[in-house]
């Protein structure tokens, strides 16, 4: 049946092909797409299928504790959603942060974000452009040529990517391949040459442990990764510069471990990571079609305050706003507390409102799950899915919209808006790479152009590391040590016995728009709602039947070979997902219960 929604021709008539988990992502999802018969995706079905409720559970809590509970949302994000917990809980009581603290959540937050992108790239996303195998047959001297063309990496020699070859050639040869099984090595669709497998390869290992060392700046911070310490007010990081004061207090030899790391990450995304991202993506520029949600629609709630005070864009390192349908020339303010302005919708979500026509502004939000299969839904749940009814409820994920319209977030979100701002630093970043790999500015909206839009924000944000390590110090040195206001602490100054506050905690999360939205009463949550970005990004259809970034983001796809749906993997992953907890499905005997169908 072909039907019309949101400027887009959906086709659900074809042959059904689903991936069901997707894999290499925080969560679970699944898949559906409809092909015609020349292969080409006439329509799309993002479903979120497992849901947790943490929303739920954090009714009646002390708003204090809460960034505890729901920075365990993600494993992967870490300590982002404890960022926009206390941000929460801080605009309801009208708490200003220190100076200090500021600069150390900002130094915390960009940590991620490298540590965060650079893993992205080599462990989640890399194999969809990169055929492992394939580097078996590289010759390494080739590959050293390559890497020193490229960079001054000082890993470049013949006999290193020798061993690293050799190292590959003995795990194949072993039979566990762990996360190199049941992939689509020799699929017709890479393109990349041996000796360029064999290199990124050789930066996947290097990648792995290098990020375990970035975030030690969350363990000095924050105590610990994942999941570092967190303060509303401040945060839990008293400074003795001179050695003494309490156990692990900030002081010189933590301040010297810190500026080397960011020394470390600059250098290694610099002459690593972008180097190749340039490289592959030369072999790929096809990959900049597609890709757009809602005429191109994207939206950006801004971060990294430049001091203590409102979150808007004055005062604001990465601009926030919205982009409608592509056109760079107007950029709409978005204000996260108008109800007008962003609203859930649960007409195709498992849960239930009084009137499913309408949107729920999160501040007034309603978390009552209600799963029901579709009458159009194919199988069971006690054999397999074989398809979701798309007019039905088909997803755990809520569908959010902007003033009615669906939106994409994320770093290319963030890197458009910037752009369309005349930004400094961004818009000549984006130039010199457009320019290298010789493609025009709507290239960016594209599968490819989130790839790339997130390698450039990882080396930006490597700089800021620096910048903010250097404006710590400069304040420490100027007399400042404090690092957390405790004036509103106590509940006893909060407001009088049955008084509402209510809260919006906005951040940026390396995948895009976050916010977290609380209502207080009688100093206790009385209402707790989290619209992260794969709620954006993953959204189901809405009441008019719009479609989601997700799902749009397909259409029009041409597959090689829809039995092995690798381009399905590389446009999804592009966006980074994130779900919830990532696990495997598997029966008492650990073999694995799903596969990929066409139907």
């Amino acid at each position: 049946m072909a039907y019309q929604t949101q400027g887009f021709t959906l086709d659900n008539s074809g042959k059904r092909v689903v991936v069901d988990p997707i894999t290499r992502i925080e969560g679970h999802l699944r898949i559906e797409v409809n092909v015609d018969d020349k292969n080409v995706i006439r329509n799309a079905v993002s479903t979120g299928t497992m849901w947790r409720g943490l929303e739920v559970i954090l009714k009646g809590r002390d708003p204090r504790d809460a960034w505890a509970f729901v920075e365990r949302i993600c494993g992967v994000c870490t300590g982002v959603h404890a960022l926009s917990c206390v941000r929460a809980v801080e605009d309801a009581l009208g708490i200003e942060i220190p100076k200090n603290a500021n600069i150390i959540r900002n130094l915390m937050h960009a940590t991620l974000y490298a540590q965060d992108h650079l893993v992205h790239f080599y462990h989640l996303h890399a194999l969809d452009w990169v055929d492992v195998v394939s580097a078996l047959k590289a010759n390494p001297a080739e590959t050293s040529k390559i890497q020193q063309s490229i960079s001054t990496w000082r890993n470049s020699s013949p006999g290193y990517f020798r061993d690293v070859q050799n190292r590959l050639k003995k795990f194949v040869e072993s039979g566990q391949l762990g996360i190199f099984a049941n992939a689509y090595w020799g699929h017709p669709a890479y393109k990349l040459p041996p000796e360029v497998n064999l290199l990124a390869v050789a930066h996947y290992l290097e990648a792995l442990d290098f990020q375990t060392q970035i975030v030690k700046i969350h363990t000095i911070f924050g105590g610990k990764n994942p999941h570092p310490n967190w303060l509303v007010g401040g945060v839990a990081s008293p400074i003795n510069v001179d050695g003494s004061g309490a156990v692990g207090a900030i002081n010189e030899v933590y301040l010297n471990i810190v500026r080397d790391i960011c020394d470390q990450t600059i250098e290694f995304i610099e002459k690593v990571y972008l180097p190749d991202l340039i490289a592959i993506a030369g072999f790929y520029k096809d990959w900049t079609y597609g890709g757009g949600i809602s005429s191109q629609n994207l939206m950006s709630y801004g971060d990294f305050p430049l001091a203590p005070g409102k979150h808007e864009n004055s005062n604001l390192l990465i601009p926030s706003g919205a982009i409608i349908n592509g056109n760079l020339n107007e950029i709409l303010p978005v204000d996260l507390k108008d109800p007008e302005q962003i609203q859930e919708f649960v007409t195709h979500s498992w849960y239930k409102y009084a009137d499913e026509t309408k949107g729920l502004h999160p501040l007034e939000g309603v978390t009552d799950p209600n799963f029901v299969l579709g009458k159009g839904t194919k199988g069971d749940l006690k054999t397999k899915v074989e398809a979701f009814d798309e007019s039905a409820k088909y997803s755990w994920v809520k569908a959010p919209r902007w003033r009615g319209h669906p939106m994409e977030v994320g770093p290319l979100a963030r890197y458009v808006i910037a752009y369309a701002s005349n930004h400094s630093y961004i818009k000549p970043q984006v130039d010199d790479l457009l320019g290298k790999l010789k493609l025009p500015l709507t290239a960016v909206f594209s599968t490819l152009g989130r790839t790339a839009t997130r390698g450039l924000e990882a080396q930006w944000m490597a700089h800021k590391m620096k910048d903010y390590y250097n404006e710590l110090v400069a304040n420490i040195k100027a007399g400042d040590t404090t690092t957390a206001n405790m004036e509103r602490w106590e509940p006893s100054t909060w407001h009088k016995k049955d008084k509402i506050l209510k809260g919006a905690g906005p951040t940026e999360a390396p995948r895009g728009a976050l916010a977290h939205y609380m209502v207080i009463k009688d100093t206790r949550i009385e209402g707790y709602q989290a619209v992260v970005p794969t709620t954006w990004n993953a959204s189901p259809r809405d009441h008019e039947n719009k479609i989601g970034a997700y799902e749009a983001s397909l259409l029009n796809t041409p597959m090689a070979d829809p039995h092995k749906p690798l381009e399905i993997l590389r446009t999804i992953h592009s966006f980074d997902p994130c779900l919830a907890c990532a696990t495997h499905v598997l029966n008492d005997q650990g073999d694995e219960l799903v596969s990929v169908k066409v139907r």
